[in-house]
């Protein structure tokens, strides 16, 4: 398929719900391409993943899910979200600037949220920042967000932002370029096989670089191993 990580995740969940056993092979033209990332295809060209599907065996990777469908990246909540809504109106920037851009100017709009986590002890009470749930390693592009995850391990890495001034803020925002924002103040993490989150009202959340909102205020995330066959380059998913 051509396009980007919205694209992806849409034909994936074709695939996934049809239940037939499709190769998913991605010739990226999207702004972020994470997904691309993950398969080592982000600046391939569309004769390059000619060449791979002549040489390279598929791989059977993890996915994601969250009301009822699947997502192949990330599904984020709080911040993320809402950089998402503004980058939208961004139209004189293109690629990976495109979301550096909004997140920069949400480092001083954002209002912080309200939510509550089922078995992650080392969450800390107070209003959150942003809330992220990873299968892959990249979201918006240019952030490493999920360092250490992986699309082989059955599992989803959960990263919570604690709600902070504004320097802190820029903080996280920079570590979170060189994935380096695990360890600091106000950052929780865990690695789950699935997790409910719990929040006010029904959330905005960002799946797979698309807006939507969740259909209720608790929303269940699990990982579903070894679900949907892909295209790789070598060595990329090690």
């Amino acid at each position: 398929m051509l396009g980007g990580d919205g694209t992806s995740s849409r034909v994936a969940n074709a695939i996934l719900k049809s239940g037939l056993d499709c190769l998913l092979a991605v010739v990226p033209t999207g702004t972020g391409n994470d997904f691309a990332k993950t398969l080592g295809v982000n600046a391939a060209t569309p004769e390059d993943v000619v060449a791979l599907l002549q040489h390279e065996s598929p791989e059977r990777i993890d996915v994601g899910r969250v009301d009822e469908d699947y997502f192949l990246n990330s599904c984020g909540f709080g911040f993320d979200a809402s950089v998402l809504e503004a980058s939208r109106s961004v139209r004189f920037l293109t690629g990976d600037a495109v979301y550096i851009y909004s997140a920069l100017r949400q480092l001083f709009t954002y209002r912080g949220m309200q939510v509550s986590a089922s078995d992650i002890r080392a969450l800390q009470p107070g209003p959150m920042l942003m809330v992220t749930v990873s299968n892959g390693r990249y979201l918006g592009g240019a952030f490493r967000i999920a360092p250490h995850a992986s699309v082989l391990d059955g599992k989803l890495d959960a990263c919570f932002f604690g709600d902070s001034s504004v320097v802190q803020r820029a903080r996280l925002f920079a570590g979170a370029l060189r994935g380096k924002h695990l360890g600091m103040r106000g950052v929780s993490s865990a690695s789950v096989q699935q997790l409910s989150l719990t929040f006010t009202t029904p959330p905005s959340m960002e799946i797979d670089g698309e807006l939507r909102t969740a259909r209720s205020s608790t929303v269940r995330l699990e990982c579903v191993p070894r679900a949907l066959s892909v295209l790789a380059a070598p060595g990329a998913l090690e």
